[in-house]
């Protein structure tokens, strides 16, 4: 449903547009609490903004743990998806987390992507068909103290190979 929405809406806004009021306004992410702040147009940079409030309070008075992991979990992998294009599979695969302070106030997210990145990845599917990667990230609060970090591992694959490998699977 998201994906035929994004390809139908791509006639009329910048897929930027469409990614951030996308999850801005999707009943999954709204739950998080979280919303996305600023989109880069190439979909390199995302940065999300968290507020504490009654929604994702703790019993101690903080940001509730699995709040900020849920508003962190989907964003590598559709900011990847809509960068790689429809040639590539993208699942998120595994993710680590350190809760390192309690989130007492606003808190912010940043997900990068460089373009050598980009271009590292592709060379490693068109080498090996798939291929994993590990992507850090923090969750930081106004005065720049770091709240959380997260270890995101993402599989990334050829299309067209990781259908095969299914198929394989099955067999």
């Amino acid at each position: 449903m998201y994906k035929s929405g994004t390809e139908f809406l791509k006639r009329y806004f910048k897929v930027s547009t469409i990614y951030k009021y996308g999850f801005n306004w999707s009943p999954m992410y709204k739950r998080t609490t979280a919303k996305l702040v600023e989109v880069s147009d190439d979909l390199h940079y995302v940065k999300i903004k968290m507020k504490l409030n009654w929604k994702n309070r703790n019993y101690a008075g903080s940001i509730f743990g699995g709040s900020m992991l849920a508003a962190t979990d989907p964003i590598y992998m559709i900011q990847l998806l809509q960068i790689l294009g429809n040639d590539y599979v993208v699942w998120d695969k595994a993710v680590e987390a350190r809760y390192r302070k309690p989130g007492k106030s606003t808190i912010f997210g940043e997900f990068e992507f460089t373009k050598d990145e980009i271009e590292t990845i592709k060379k490693k599917v068109a080498e090996h068909h798939e291929t994993d990667i590990v992507k850090t990230m923090s969750l930081i609060d106004e005065k720049q103290n770091i709240i959380a970090t997260f270890n995101k591992t993402l599989y990334i694959a050829d299309k067209r190979f990781y259908k095969e490998k299914l198929k394989r699977r099955k067999a």
